[in-house]
């Protein structure tokens, strides 16, 4: 089993913790966020530090025991440093814009394509073809960024699309390729 768990996690200056029964209260400069923790398992605050004590240990408490260490880290990282989550649209005449608190692509389709401003989320558009998700909660702004993705998938033969930033993608050869090999 991983020690994860054992590990204390470290409060910030800025940040503020609160314990109310199973409900951990986070409260930082960038936004707060509340985490309910399974009775299963036991929260001590001290000084700057927390601790997460499991009650038993069964294998599902284990289990438990480091899973809820780190969404509780990432909330306090979170809360002090926005996480952010980048993409790029790639292909030409493809673009992004930022009306209002949406986005707005030109993806090729006959129409632009809308995503709405989500609950606990920002959106920054950098140039004309770069989007940042950001926000408190690293689970949403990566689900919203994987939303984000499936407007258009990257196309694995001309590479067009919407792709996380530094995502190395392998680009598969045409038919024409394949055909000139199997000259006879």
């Amino acid at each position: 089993m991983s020690k994860i768990g054992e590990k204390p996690i470290t409060i910030g200056e800025k940040t503020k913790v609160t314990l109310n029964k199973q409900n951990v209260f986070i409260k930082g400069p960038e936004g707060e966020i509340t985490i309910a923790v399974p009775s299963t398992l036991e929260i001590k605050i001290d000084d700057k530090l927390i601790y997460i004590k499991r009650k038993d240990n069964s294998n599902k408490t284990k289990a438990l025991h480091g899973l809820f260490r780190q969404l509780i880290s990432n909330a306090v990282v979170g809360v002090e440093k926005l996480w952010q989550k980048r993409l790029e649209v790639v292909g030409t005449g493809y673009n992004v814009k930022l009306q209002g608190e949406d986005l707005v692509f030109k993806l090729g389709y006959s129409h632009p394509v809308i995503f709405k401003k989500v609950e606990g989320v920002k959106f920054q558009v950098e140039g004309a073809n770069k989007v940042v998700v950001l926000g408190v909660d690293k689970q949403l702004v990566g689900q919203v960024a994987y939303q984000i993705k499936m407007l258009k998938r990257p196309d694995v033969y001309k590479g067009k699309g919407i792709r996380f930033e530094g995502e190395k993608l392998r680009i598969k050869p045409g038919k024409k390729v394949k055909a000139a090999g199997s000259v006879k």
